[in-house]
């Protein structure tokens, strides 16, 4: 049967997380008049959508909760915390009655001998240690948004879009079959013999209409066929991002364990979240969500001081906890700080010896030590026992609910100056935005959270140094490193370009400027973490896919700067440089064998997909051969030649067409356009090839 309330129970806990968030910052910045306008907005909607499924006791509450925020709809005022417990109190009830709502577990089937136990599903991570009752509502965080459902609908009308544009080639695909046979058939010896003034002009006419058939088949199709892999591979991420969830979905639950816990022990503190645009699977954020609610309560109950003490301390009466968000690696962090008074390290110690955790004689453990025993839990430092601390148990309560998805918990601490708690979970799936960038002819991602700039330079903006080369960014300088030669994938003669394309990238306070091949754009993707048994260098975090279905590197920040500090062997002088090749052609199998072959001879090779990169790349440093492909997408390899002459930095680099075309009119053209050599695929010969590479590059 049909759940008639499924729709209105997705829609109400949106609204109810809305009010919740709505009133803390009430409560936080004083009301406003759009903002109270607009919780009364929420509270209107909701009581509208409970009377429409029948829901009285909702729709009552809702009316309940526009009559006590009235009063101040046209006021400027702070609420008082009576006003603001009467109205969380109330969406308490609400959140209380949706939750009433779920629908009944369809029975059981009745047991039978020969059925054994339904296994339990392998995506679900084992229960956490239940953690505390808490009051506070806790929207599920395992439903999709509405937005990546709308891309998903545009992504998937895209791509019907374009596939019917490929449908609509077919006829001009029959046609041209045909033609194609009427032609063969008029070129029978038999018909030639016959074939006269009128004829010659019909099957001229024949030929025409085929060429130009073909060639608009050529120019239409693989564009059809190339967006529509694009939106297919877009497509594919939108789905895995269905079953992610971004972090901000708990940033609620979070502020409001921070107010009531402050309200509740006569404290002040308010709770700030940043990076709630990272998504990962919903039983991981659920378990950070029970850790991180704890986390938060300690912070408050431990951590924050009485407005009085943070009073004699210099401190605003207000205490004040973050929590960050960061894909750092192959993991995500949690960061909770606080800035109260850090934890009392000699109590710690005291407790620690009462409860006999230090062993008598045993040498006095260190802060480190003592700190990673407040970890283990049962240690206390508050001597009274209050609805939020006192037993001990808060932080062994954090380490079992992140045991069930693998995950770790650190701790430390300043005095006077505050705690951070750092939950680490891996990532196994994670949706996040990239800078997608080419270095070394392969494509890698860089999380667009630690992208400051992208900036194109030219090499007299960088300088030499004792510790290496230096980029000027905002008025300091930056180390620079061709991001190739930090993958390890760089050539000789890598650092010799005239142009860069440079991403400067920030983890921390360290920057990095790292030098590329094409900035090619942002993207929305899907990373997953590569299995524990695969060794990685510290560069890569994990692997997302393309259009096509092929793995991409995701780069490590950190670890991109930890590889930039390490040191580099000097480049080779110029009287060992290699002569460096330029390798033009859209097929792999060509590029791959002609760079084995070169390389194999002692030769740089780079390598280009097309005419337009070709030529991009010719602009940013000095080849002293171009290998082009004639047949490519786009630009041909004749119109290559032609504006590789007619440009005066590029018009004394040889340039060798390397083709299966052949004829004498390809011949003529090539020569025409400037090439000085003509390679027929069909007719390759190694010793024949790198005998007229050398004699070109002498």
């Amino acid at each position: 049967m049909q759940d008639p309330l499924k729709y209105f129970r997705v829609e109400a806990r949106e609204i109810l997380e809305q009010m919740q968030r709505g009133l803390l910052e009430l409560e936080r910045d004083g009301a406003q008049m759009p903002r109270t306008q607009r919780l009364l907005r929420a509270a209107h909607t909701l009581k509208g959508a409970a009377r429409v499924v029948k829901q009285l006791e909702i729709a009552n509450l809702s009316h309940r909760f526009e009559d006590l925020l009235e009063p101040v709809r046209d006021q400027e005022r702070a609420l008082g915390a009576e006003e603001i417990d009467a109205l969380l109190g109330v969406v308490d009830a609400i959140a209380a009655s949706i939750a009433a709502l779920a629908p009944a577990p369809a029975p059981a089937p009745a047991a039978r001998e020969s059925q054994p136990a339904p296994e339990r599903p392998r995506s679900v991570a084992p229960p956490a240690q239940t953690p505390p009752a808490d009051p506070t509502p806790s929207p599920s965080v395992a439903r999709a948004p509405l937005e990546h459902i709308e891309l998903l609908m545009a992504g998937v009308g895209e791509l019907g879009f374009q596939l019917a544009n490929a449908r609509r080639t077919i006829p001009d695909l029959a046609r041209s079959q045909r033609l194609t046979e009427e032609l063969l058939e008029r070129l029978e010896p038999r018909r030639l013999a016959e074939l006269n003034t009128q004829g010659a002009v019909a099957l001229r006419a024949l030929a025409t209409e085929l060429s130009q058939r073909v060639d608009k088949l050529q120019r239409e199709l693989p564009n059809s066929l190339e967006r529509a892999t694009r939106e297919l591979g877009q497509v594919r991420d939108r789905v895995d991002q269905l079953g992610l969830v971004a972090a901000a979905s708990i940033f609620g639950t979070l502020e409001r364990t921070a107010r009531d816990a402050a309200v509740s022990l006569g404290k002040q503190a308010v709770l700030e979240a940043r990076g709630g645009d990272v998504r990962l699977e919903p039983e991981v954020l659920t378990a950070v969500q029970h850790a991180l609610v704890q986390a938060v309560r300690n912070a408050v109950a431990h951590g924050i001081e009485a407005p009085s003490e943070r009073g004699q301390r210099g401190k605003p009466a207000q205490g004040r906890i973050t929590v960050d968000v960061q894909r750092r690696g192959r993991q995500i962090s949690f960061i909770c700080r606080d800035d109260g008074r850090g934890v009392d390290v000699g109590q710690v110690r005291r407790e620690a010896e009462r409860l006999g955790r230090v062993p008598a004689g045993a040498p006095a453990p260190s802060e480190a030590e003592l700190l990673e025993l407040l970890l283990r839990g049962g240690i206390s430092t508050t001597s009274q026992v209050t609805q939020v601390s006192g037993r001990g148990v808060g932080l062994d309560l954090i380490r079992e609910a992140l045991g069930g998805v693998s995950g770790t918990v650190a701790l430390s601490s300043e005095a006077g100056a505050g705690t951070t708690l750092t939950l680490k979970v891996p990532a196994s799936l994670a949706a996040l935005e990239a800078l997608i960038v080419e270095a070394g002819g392969a494509l890698h991602a860089i999380p667009l959270s630690a992208v400051v700039r992208a900036l194109r330079i030219e090499a007299k903006d960088l300088s030499a140094g004792a510790e290496g080369t230096s980029l000027r960014f905002e008025d300091q300088l930056v180390p620079f490193l061709p991001l190739s030669r930090l993958l390890r994938s760089a050539r000789l003669g890598a650092t010799e370009r005239k142009v860069w394309s440079a991403v400067v990238i920030q983890d921390g306070a360290e920057r990095v400027a790292l030098g590329v091949d094409r900035l090619l754009g942002a993207e929305s993707l899907v990373a997953r973490a590569l299995p524990d048994s695969v060794e990685l260098d510290a560069t890569i975090a994990a692997v997302s896919l393309d259009a096509d279905g092929n793995p991409r590197l995701l780069l490590d920040p950190e670890g991109l700067l930890a590889g930039a500090r390490r040191p580099f062997p000097q480049a080779a002088t110029p009287a060992t440089r290699k002569r460096a090749v330029l390798v033009v052609d859209d097929s792999l199998t060509t590029r791959m064998l002609e760079q084995s072959i070169l390389e194999s001879a002692g030769y740089e090779v780079e390598l280009a997909t097309s005419g337009e990169q070709g030529l991009e790349k010719a602009r940013a440093r000095r080849y002293d051969l171009m290998l082009v492909d004639v047949e490519m997408p786009g630009m041909d390899g004749f119109s290559v030649v032609e504006h590789v002459r007619a440009d005066p930095q590029l018009s004394a680099t040889p340039v060798v067409l390397v083709t299966s075309r052949v004829s004498p009119a390809d011949l003529m053209r090539g020569k025409a356009a400037g090439a000085n050599a003509h390679i027929a695929k069909g007719e390759f010969d190694q010793v024949d090839f790198l005998e007229r590479i050398a004699r070109l590059t002498r």
